[in-house]
């Protein structure tokens, strides 16, 4: 997990980043009345279903894509260390969790919490919250599973298109040639 955080750490900092970006808008909000949230969360649940479907297919275009990636991968003259498809185990799990969690979020926020009668007034301003944490937590993951990805198609693209010498190549040919 330790080498998770240091391989990623660029991606997992531009998804820390917007995280605290588009949770920044919870802060600014300041305090609310059960009330206003409840109206907010009618308000806003067209974005957030919206939000979430967007999610849920891109993180199935990249599941599906990776599966392509491996493809080329494989079908390169280039051997590929073992690092390499750990990068892409990676993003798997990490787009996997993603696509889960937007799955759950989807499915909470469909239920019409704004139409029952017996749910407190003090609620709805906790569950507005939630979204919005929610929603900024999931965009975050979303943004650091996109650079990751990028990072991944940038390799590949300097060893199998440009045929560049890379340090994600093994070097078994030279041992062999010797």
């Amino acid at each position: 997990m330790k080498n998770f955080f240091i391989e990623n750490k660029k991606a997992i900092y531009g998804g820390i980043v917007a995280t605290l970006f588009t949770g920044l808008g919870v802060f600014l909000l300041g305090q609310l009345s059960g009330y206003e949230a409840k109206q907010l969360i009618n308000s806003s649940h067209q974005g957030l279903n919206m939000l979430c479907n967007t999610i849920i297919l891109a993180s199935a275009t990249i599941l599906t894509l990776l599966l392509t990636l491996l493809g080329i991968s494989t079908g390169t003259d280039s051997r590929l260390k073992s690092e390499h498809y750990y990068q892409v185990l990676d993003i798997a799990k990490l787009d996997t969790i993603l696509l889960i969690g937007s799955l759950i979020m989807f499915q909470l926020f469909n239920i019409p919490i704004t139409k029952a009668d017996n749910v407190p007034i003090s609620w709805y301003s906790n569950v507005y919250w939630f979204s919005l944490i929610l929603s900024s937590i999931l965009s975050g993951i979303m943004i650091t599973v996109v650079l990751m990805l990028y990072s991944t198609v940038t390799n590949i693209i300097h060893i199998v298109g440009l045929k560049n010498d890379h340090r994600l190549i093994t070097k078994e040919k030279e041992k062999r040639a010797s």
